[in-house]
């Protein structure tokens, strides 16, 4: 019996039938966190695209002092027609003037993660980052903005960045990392 192909065929079909996110009204606010992302269902959904998502930063848990940890999320928001899946982590850069600076996953944050977004759902990923020491640009970054892309995507959003220096590691690349896609809580 040969029913394995033809559902194979099948899904694929229905995956390559489906629409792409397309943008509602593009503006970067989040929503009213009641939604969660469900886990990725094999051929549920097309690529996440920064066209049909909404983007917001904010607001962080500020490092206090040099030495401490703070926090920047991120909430993006399918504001598209159809469900549309995030493989892997976002693309991360912190701008220092003219330069960009990306940071690296954290411990852990697999680049293998799918999370599925139906209509209007969001998720978070999150930017930790070790507070510097201002005024010494060896132990600290001024940090101007912030530039992410969704996974398999090049075109950067740029914001602000929210808080204050950040850290060098001995190594001279920024003390900051970035999270995985989580669903957003009841």
């Amino acid at each position: 019996m040969r029913t394995a192909p033809t559902a194979i065929a099948a899904a694929l079909l229905a995956a390559l039938t489906l629409t792409a996110c397309s943008s509602d009204d593009g503006d970067g606010g989040g929503d009213d966190g009641k939604t969660s992302a469900a886990p990725a269902e094999s051929g549920k959904g097309t690529a996440c695209t920064a066209a049909a998502a909404g983007f917001e930063v904010g607001p962080s848990s500020a490092a206090p002092a040099a030495g401490d940890e703070g926090a920047v999320p991120v909430t993006v928001t399918n504001k598209g027609g159809a469900a549309c899946t995030l493989t892997g982590l976002a693309h991360v850069e912190l701008v220092l003037g003219e330069k960009n600076m990306p940071i690296r996953p954290q411990d852990g944050a697999s680049k293998d993660t799918r999370v599925t977004l139906e209509k209007g759902q969001s998720v978070t990923f999150t930017i930790a980052y070790v507070r510097g020491v201002a005024g010494d640009p060896e132990k600290g970054a001024e940090v101007d903005k912030l530039t992410f892309s969704l996974p398999g995507e090049t075109k950067a959003n740029s914001y602000d960045w929210p808080d204050a220096e950040v850290a060098f590691t001995s190594g001279g690349t920024l003390d900051a990392t970035v999270g995985p896609f989580l669903p957003m809580g009841d």
